[in-house]
This record gives C-alpha cells, structure tokens and sequence, in this order.
C-alpha cells in the first residue's frame, strides 16, 4: 500500500481479526474502531474474549470498543469495565439511546472521570456542539461523524464535516473522525479540511493502491477485465 501526502490519521473499522492483524502491519494505520454490527458480521459471540484477544495483539495503536445497552446505568457499567482491558482503549458511546435520549451527561462524566470516549453515531452539528461541550475538560477524546451517512441521503457532508472541524478547534484534546467512508476521495475531502481521522473499511483502504494510477491505463485494464470475463464466460451470440 502507498503512503499518500495526508496530514488525516487512517484507522482501520472492522472486528475481523486476520483482517486487524495484516492492516496492523501497515504503519499507515494509526487506529482501529469496531462496533457491535461489525462484530456480528464477523461471527463473534463473546465480545470480551474477542476484545481480550485483539488487545493482547495490538497494545500500541487506539482501539474503539463500543458499549451495547441502551440504559445509561449499564452503559456507564460497561464503559468502565471495558476502558480497563487495555491503555490503547477508546469507549465508543453512542450520541443516543434508541429512545432518542441524549448520553452528553453520560460522557461528561466518564470523560472527566479520565475515560478515553469516541462518541459515535452523530450525523448533525447540533449533535457535535452538544458533545463538544460535554467533553470539554476531559479526557482525549474522539467525536465520530457518520458522514458516509450524510453522503447516504443525498447531502454534501464536506461542508458540515469543515464546520465540525471549526468547533473542534478550541479543543485540543478533542480529535474528530470522519465516519463511514463511501469511497477513496472522502480520505483526501478529510484531509483537505484538517479533519483529525477517517476511519475505513478494509476493501477502501486497498484503494490506496489506485491512488495516482494513470487513467489511460486504468481504462485499458477495465477493457481488458470485460474481455477476459466475457471469454470466460464463453459468452456468444
């Protein structure tokens, strides 16, 4: 994988551990972040174990792990226990409950308590202005915006990603993560704006080998891929 001219952090999203495990050995990787959909898509059953087990192989890079009960009594449990299974922790706290109730309390607390947080799941600035707040004064903390999401329903996210970036500013201890990338260009949207972090699946980080690839080329080779799959196919008419 190249190493492109980016100022942005890339860490890695995903709970399959080989997967983990070869993106660790690329130092362009700064972090890692999973969340309880990518852990049962990857088939895991017993999420300490699976933690236990991908902290005991990555001690030097941040990892998110997030909470999963939507009561925040259980929630603050769970964070507390979780921040404790390694330094490199960051505890991913959902913006929400399901029923729509804000956890800024909830991350203020813990945040000032000294817990590393990535409060995750914010799609508004009116949702990053009310964790900013929360957070201010305390522990280094991530503020991940699902802007993938945004880009999702039709809305440009640069713009509030760049304002987000802004409220962040004041803030050093705060970093934010542009979330749910959908293609290769979001890497280099974050980094031109000054965005902390993108976090981004596996099958776009291997897009990075694109990066720079002559067009000409390019088109050559997709010409030759519909040839070679249409010989394969032994298509005729």
């Amino acid at each position: 994988m190249p190493t492109p001219d980016l100022k942005v952090k890339l860490f890695a999203d995903g709970a399959d551990k080989a997967a983990m495990l070869d993106l660790y050995r690329n130092p362009l990787i700064k972090g890692f972040t999973t969340n309880p959909t990518l852990m049962r898509k990857a088939g895991i059953t017993d999420y300490e174990a699976f933690a236990r087990d991908i902290l005991s192989e990555i001690r030097d890079r941040p990892i998110s792990l997030e909470v999963f009960a939507d009561e925040f009594d259980e929630m603050e449990r769970q964070a507390r226990l979780i921040t404790t299974w390694g330094s490199n922790v960051y505890v991913k706290i959902p913006v929400t409950n399901t029923k729509r109730e804000s956890a800024a309390d909830l991350a203020h607390r813990l945040s000032h308590d000294g817990i590393r947080l990535n409060i995750t799941a914010i799609l508004t600035l009116e949702q990053v202005s009310t964790i900013v707040a929360a957070l201010a004064g305390g522990a280094p903390s991530n503020v991940s915006v699902f802007a993938g999401r945004i880009a999702d329903t039709g809305r440009d996210p640069v713009p509030l990603m760049a304002k987000a970036v802004e409220m962040l500013a004041p803030h050093p201890g705060m970093e934010l993560i542009w979330a749910s990338p959908r293609e290769l260009l979001n890497i280099f949207q974050a980094d031109a704006i000054g965005c902390h972090i993108i976090t981004a699946t596996p099958d776009v980080l291997q897009k990075l080998a694109l990066v720079g690839k002559d067009l000409d080329e390019y088109s050559l080779d997709t010409v030759k891929m519909f040839h070679t799959d249409a010989t394969k196919s032994g298509f005729q008419v």
